[in-house]
């Protein structure tokens, strides 16, 4: 299955020749940073669609972390678009976090149409290195389809686990690895390294769920989803939460 998988990767890579030069050149990742907000927006936008429903039921849990004074510090990793917006209740003060800046733009527009939230700042930054939000600051991070293209999962759970306050809350949702043995994972396999640059460094493998459970929290609850988008090679999907 190995070397199967080793043939059709470079049969894609062969396929794909322009696209690898131009990575390898230095080219491809400062346009991959201009488009990929765009491509970002028009797959947040169905996606929404055809996820509504869970997306309002996971966001639901926000107002029960509200305490006396009716608000919710919110620290949205990986904000993009800001697609989430609008499932968030009234009474959410949110700092976004995303390190692509070509986003910014794209929140703007997302903040004038979901005026019900406080917006308190954007911070262009990688997840792996969150200084400039405090510790114990957060009573809710967000934290969706990011964690398949940070540099180092368990480095990113980190830095969630000491912004958030005791008790705080992670909630995500998140694309997986296709089963162990079976053919989806192998083609899954197959296309990754192209991938990666067509998804802005996306890994189409990881065994997220892993390092959720593993990571320090004292509860994780999570459900496991069919992919929304048949067409694309990203898997099953994991949605839930993660408690401090």
């Amino acid at each position: 299955m190995a070397i199967l998988v080793r043939l059709l990767q470079l049969l894609v890579l062969l396929l794909t020749l322009p696209l690898h030069l131009m990575a390898l050149l230095g080219l491809w990742q400062p346009l991959c940073k201009r488009w990929f907000p765009y491509l970002m927006a028009t797959l947040a936008a169905k996606a929404n669609r055809k996820m509504e429903g869970k997306k309002r039921e996971l966001f639901g849990h926000i107002k029960e972390m509200m305490g006396a004074s009716g608000k919710v510090s919110l620290l949205e990793l990986g904000c993009g678009t800001g697609a989430n917006f609008q499932f968030y209740p009234l009474g959410c003060r949110v700092t976004c976090l995303d390190p692509n800046p070509n986003f910014e733009k794209f929140l703007k527009k997302s903040m004038a149409e979901n005026r019900h939230l406080q917006y308190e700042q954007f911070i262009v930054a990688a997840g792996e290195d969150m200084k400039q939000v405090a510790d114990g600051s957060m009573d809710v991070v967000v934290c969706t389809l990011v964690l398949c293209s940070v540099q180092s999962v368990r480095k990113v759970l980190q830095e969630v686990h000491r912004v958030l306050r005791p008790g705080g809350v992670l909630f995500f949702w998140e694309h997986v690895a296709e089963p162990r043995g079976s053919r989806a994972l192998m083609w899954q396999q197959v296309l990754e390294p192209t991938w990666r640059h067509i998804g802005d460094g996306c890994y189409l493998t990881r065994e997220t769920w892993k390092d959720l459970e593993n990571a320090q929290f004292s509860d994780v609850q999570m459900e496991r989803q069919p992919p929304p988008f048949k067409w694309l090679p990203v898997g099953p999907h994991i949605m839930g939460k993660a408690v401090k």
